[in-house]
């Protein structure tokens, strides 16, 4: 049987990386809303990042922020309320794995960004949605997103709906997303690859970066 040809391949000189809410309050032993699976992506994102600098192209992370005032999401993440604060500007606390005390919203320092990379704040799900990103990868030239990060059936999986809807053709890594359920995790990477961009390892997004067929 022959195999079907992708839909896409990426384009090196057009390509973004997205590091979806690789933060404290995530990714920390004992955060409040912890993925604990997120702390075993994060040399692969560490890969990742490298590899997207070596061909001069952008590493954009996302941050997601709650508070002050309540939202709906509250009603679904109650960590997000006082008195836990999750992800509220400001709100220090101490991690497990962490020495001292470290805002919970910032990014995690094993993949921390470097001056001048860009960081989206929003404050639901969907990295696209009432932000800045569709205009600042506008200005990079970016026409091929590899998306990173957690929560792959949440804010992973919303980004990428936003991304297909504003005509972002998308890479999501396999091996660098994660999830509080494996379940979800599977079935939402399979929604994705039928519908709404590719999925790849790491290794695979890193060769189709090189120019190498198969990308």
């Amino acid at each position: 049987m022959a195999v079907a040809s992708p839909p896409f391949t990426l384009d090196p000189e057009r390509s973004a990386l997205l590091v979806v809410d690789m933060q404290n309050d995530f990714v920390r032993q004992g955060a409040p809303q912890e993925v604990a699976g997120a702390r075993d992506t994060l040399p692969t994102i560490q890969h990742l990042v490298k590899g997207l600098r070596d061909v001069a192209r952008p590493v954009v992370y996302t941050k997601f922020l709650s508070g002050p005032g309540e939202t709906l999401m509250w009603a679904w993440s109650p960590e997000c309320a006082p008195p836990t604060r999750s992800c509220w500007p400001g709100v220090m606390r101490a991690y497990a794995d962490a020495e001292g005390e470290l805002e919970g919203p910032d990014i995690v320092g094993e993949i921390y960004p470097e001056p001048g990379d860009p960081i989206v704040e929003k404050y639901g799900y969907d990295a696209f949605h009432h932000t800045k990103l569709t205009d600042l990868l506008r200005a990079h030239h970016v026409t091929d997103l590899i998306v990173v990060g957690t929560v792959t059936q949440l804010c992973v999986q919303d980004t990428v709906h936003g991304a297909f809807h504003e005509g972002y053709r998308t890479v999501v890594v396999s091996d660098a997303v994660s999830s509080y359920d494996e379940e979800l995790h599977r079935t939402t990477l399979r929604n994705i690859e039928l519908k709404y961009g590719r999925v790849m390892s790491a290794d695979e997004a890193l060769v189709a970066l090189s120019g190498s067929a198969g990308g």
